[in-house]
């Protein structure tokens, strides 16, 4: 990994803050760590003695498999594992595409898909991506330098510009999206290219019994027997180069992918995962995690139970509203549970006070040095001045602008408005979002909203969430705001509210969708005269949001140039202690290691780290969210297993946990074995693993994966889909070590 030069201009007791932190997981261990690929020759000899058996060169070189195999889907992580564009992710990476394609009458989401031919293969719907990253490049000077007279939003806007300037240079060559990834708080800068295939379908999902066996029940939680897995693929124009879902494309062929290995893990067995983590905090302060814990998850799980709550009572009996609202009821789902794992976690631990502890022994280090007190001395209290100043703001984020707004219409109003107020700026002069590579990208989350809106539950929900906001202090309020719906003060009358929400969903036009991409190419004057009434409260909320933001860009401005000073003291720590930092998760390409390893329970119970077909068929009652196909288990008690069973299980494997070091985005990434060969996919993590966003415990943190050798006994056994066996090079009954 390239790091900046060390220079008096970069403070320092800042590094009280980080390096501190840091403590927490040192000495470092083998398994902790989301390694960038430039950061593999730095840990060549720890990741070789913990079993790698292929060149850890090859993990760094995106021109080699297994490197230029692994891709993005925006959120989550998949891998090619034929040479004609076939992928692999988890089902539930792949829940819109299914969801986008049920119906009542044919629901994908409850019964499962396989594609018998391609041209059955289902358009995985507007906004779909498959991202294959082909260059990393440090551009770091780029980015920062010559910036030591800006602060604030001027910093911010001079780094804006040039990382705008950047991703057009690299985006000039069609079909390709790029990004700047920021690392270590701002201290690195690096440009991330990748090819941008939009045209992505659905080849096969498992029923939800099987891919989504235990739902929200078993989300989190050991003993697992879920088979979270999907295939899609991903298409180009007859050229070969990215083009729109077009009936006349055709397979992309990647250089390399993934071969599937015949002989599966064991206990004990090295294994690695290669895939694209969304984001960790493991190097924010004690106030920072403070904050966390005692306000903002416990107030976003609240709402977000809420939410649920809403959307499952809304939806109850109307099939088609319910599966409209799927995808975003997982999600939620999700969050909650995550927020009370992270809250559980931390209680049940003294984090809290040794990050406390450990700030207060950096400070002391740094006073002890001349040199660093005059280099990092000021950079702690600065950075915590800014901590207290974002936290103060963040009440009113979350009860007006997370949740007051939260109506899909609103958001859709308020983006269609931005974007016709942009576009009559130069493109380079534009937010990011708003500029001429974004188009489409709007133009499809409008014609997404197709499947996805439901009126009646966003209306609910978006009630309840207007009468939390009139319950806050009026100081978190928005003026324009409570104007439109009549809120003064604390007091709201539910009934002005309710006569206004009718108005606003029976009036408006925006629930169509036709009419709603149409205004994309409106004018803002256009919008400004519309007697829509989403788009009329878009209009008058604006002058205020853009305020807001340019207040947040100067808070930003502020972080980008003190906290690269703290992360700057924290590398100059550990690289004089002679170890490497990786960086926090940031949705850029990592590398992960550890082995296979059951683990002891706070209540003192042990769990293997295999699942079996076993647990399946005791979990199973025959009704959401543990209803087994019927075929399923007729296949487990008649143990019609074939070569797919584990000689010293003596069974069929389902799920396996590793000690890898994971989190969200990590899902759908693929498991490899110590020959680079695909033996599972990551897909969650344990419920004492949710708190790893902040910090790694070696003794409890596990990732759960489900194992290929279950993946392919069902494709091959239960949904034969022995067609898309063969094309990945492995044949019906593919033989098991002993």
């Amino acid at each position: 990994m390239t790091r900046l030069p060390l220079t008096p201009s970069m403070s320092a007791a800042a590094a009280s803050i980080l390096a501190t932190l840091h403590y927490l997981s040192a000495p470092l261990l083998a398994d902790e760590g989301m390694w960038t690929p430039r950061q593999l020759p730095e840990i060549r000899s720890q990741i070789v003695a913990a079993g790698l058996e292929i060149d850890p060169g090859r993990l760094a070189d995106f021109d080699q498999p297994p490197l230029d195999a692994i891709v993005s889907l925006g959120g989550c992580t998949a891998s090619f594992v034929s040479a004609d564009g076939l992928v692999i992710t988890n089902h539930h990476c792949a829940e819109r595409a299914i969801q986008y394609n049920s119906t009542p009458q044919r629901n994908l989401l409850e019964d499962g898909f396989l594609a018998r031919s391609r041209g059955e293969e289902l358009f995985a719907g507007p906004g779909s991506r498959v991202l294959v990253t082909v260059q990393v490049q440090d551009v770091t000077h780029t980015i920062v330098g010559g910036l030591g007279n800006l602060h604030g939003q001027a910093r911010y806007d001079a780094i804006q510009a040039r990382e705008k300037a950047l991703v057009a240079d690299c985006e000039s060559e069609a079909g390709y999206r790029c990004r700047v990834a920021a690392f270590h708080g701002g201290l690195e800068y690096h440009l991330v290219k990748q090819i941008e295939i939009r045209d992505v379908r659905l080849v096969y999902a498992p029923a939800a019994g099987i891919g989504n066996f235990g739902g929200d029940i078993d989300n989190w939680m050991w003993p697992r027997q879920t088979g979270d897995y999907t295939f899609y693929r991903a298409y180009v124009g007859p050229d070969g180069k990215p083009a729109d879902h077009s009936p006349d494309n055709v397979p992309y062929h990647p250089k390399h992918f993934l071969k599937v290995s015949a002989t599966g893990v064991h206990d004990g067995d090295f294994v690695m995962v290669l895939g694209y983590p969304g984001r960790t905090q493991r190097y924010k302060t004690a106030r920072e995690v403070e904050f966390a814990v005692n306000w903002n998850y416990p107030t976003l799980e609240e709402r977000y139970r809420t939410w649920i709550e809403i959307l499952e009572r809304e939806t109850r009996d109307r099939p088609d509203a319910a599966i409209r609202v799927a995808s975003r009821l997982s999600g939620l789902n999700n969050s909650a549970k995550n927020y009370r794992g992270m809250l559980d976690g931390f209680a049940k631990t003294d984090v809290l006070e040794r990050k406390r502890a450990d700030e207060r022994a950096l400070r002391e280090w740094v006073e002890q040095d001349r040199e660093r007190r005059e280099r990092w001395g000021a950079a702690f209290a600065t950075l915590d001045e800014l901590i207290q100043e974002d936290q103060a703001d963040q009440e009113r984020e979350v009860y007006y602008a997370r949740f007051a707004r939260s109506a899909e219409l609103l958001g859709a109003a308020s983006k269609i408005y931005r974007w016709n107020l942009e576009k009559q700026k130069p493109d380079s002069d534009r937010r990011p979002g708003y500029q001429e590579r974004d188009l489409l990208r709007l133009r499809e989350s409008m014609q997404r909203l197709e499947r996805s809106f439901d009126a009646a539950s966003d209306r609910a929900a978006w009630r309840r969430f207007i009468l939390d906001y009139a319950a806050a202090p009026a100081a978190l309020h928005a003026a324009e705001f409570d104007r439109w719906f009549g809120i003064e003060g604390n007091t709201a009358d539910e009934s002005r509210i309710d006569a206004r929400l009718e108005e606003m969903y029976s009036k408006t036009g925006l629930a169509d969708t036709p009419k709603r991409v149409a205004w994309i190419e409106a004018t803002a004057a256009q919008i400004e005269r519309s007697d829509d009434p989403f788009l009329q409260l878009a209009v008058q909320l604006m002058p205020d949001d853009l305020a807001r933001e340019r207040e947040r860009d100067e808070l930003q401005g502020q972080f980008l140039e003190h906290r690269p000073r703290v992360m700057e003291a924290l590398l100059a720590f550990e690289r004089s202690r002679g170890k490497p930092l990786y960086p926090d998760a940031n949705g850029t390409l990592r590398v992960t290691y550890g082995k296979i390893a059951g683990v002891t329970a706070a209540d003192g119970q042990a769990y293997a780290p295999f699942t079996t077909v076993a647990g399946v068929l005791a979990k199973d009652t025959g009704k959401v969210p543990f209803n087994s196909p019927p075929k399923l288990l007729e296949a487990i008690r008649a143990r019609r297993y074939g070569t797919y069973a584990d000689a010293r299980l003596g069974t069929v494997p389902v799920d396996f946990l590793s000690t890898l070091d994971t989190t969200g985005g990590n899902s759908g990434s693929p498991t490899l074995n110590s020959k680079g060969e695909l033996v599972g996919l990551a897909f969650d993590g344990t419920y004492e693993s949710i708190n790893g966003d902040w910090y790694f415990d070696a003794a409890n943190n596990r990732a759960i994966h489900v194992d290929m050798r279950y993946v392919m006994w069902v494709m091959d056994e239960v949904d034969n889909a022995e067609h898309l066996l063969l094309e990945m090079g492995v044949p019906s009954g593919v033989a098991t070590r002993e």
